[in-house]
């Protein structure tokens, strides 16, 4: 019984002295740094607007289909804002180079915006004009026939 009681004993007063030691660690060195993910989330971001962008709607065997008209928001960091809307011209050149090549007709008759298709078309034209990670996400808000 008295071994039982001393062992009992020394697994409390370890696990104490373990836990006060872990405590006064955390204390001293302070918290860990935050991660890439955690970082990325406690930067702030907002919305540019690219305006309303005129799009053929061209279909994979190349015959145009009609055109429509999209909306675009494109999310920067808030210090960014001034350069992308200074850019933005620059980005509607690129978006407009890029559709006519690009297949955007969905549907059986080739009339419907494939939408996510033309939001990789507008994320390629920002990365090239603004630079990899400048622009992190695009939004396509709305989209219409012309």
């Amino acid at each position: 019984m008295k071994t039982l009681v001393t062992l009992l004993m020394l697994l409390i007063l370890g696990l104490a002295l373990g836990g006060g030691a872990a405590f006064g660690v955390a204390q001293l060195l302070g918290p860990p740094p935050p991660s890439g993910a955690e970082a990325h989330e406690e930067a702030r971001t907002i919305f540019v607007s690219a305006g309303t962008i005129l799009a053929p709607v061209v279909a994979a065997d190349g015959r145009l289909s009609g055109y429509a008209n999209f909306d675009v928001q494109l999310e920067v960091d808030a210090e960014k804002e001034a350069e992308v809307t200074e850019k933005l011209p620059l980005l509607l050149n690129a978006i407009n180079l890029r559709t006519w090549s690009t297949p955007l007709a969905a549907g059986p008759d080739h009339i419907l915006p494939d939408l996510r298709a033309f939001a990789r078309v507008v994320d390629a034209a920002a990365q090239e004009i603004f630079g990899k990670k400048m622009v992190r996400r695009v939004i396509v808000t709305g989209a219409r026939p012309a």
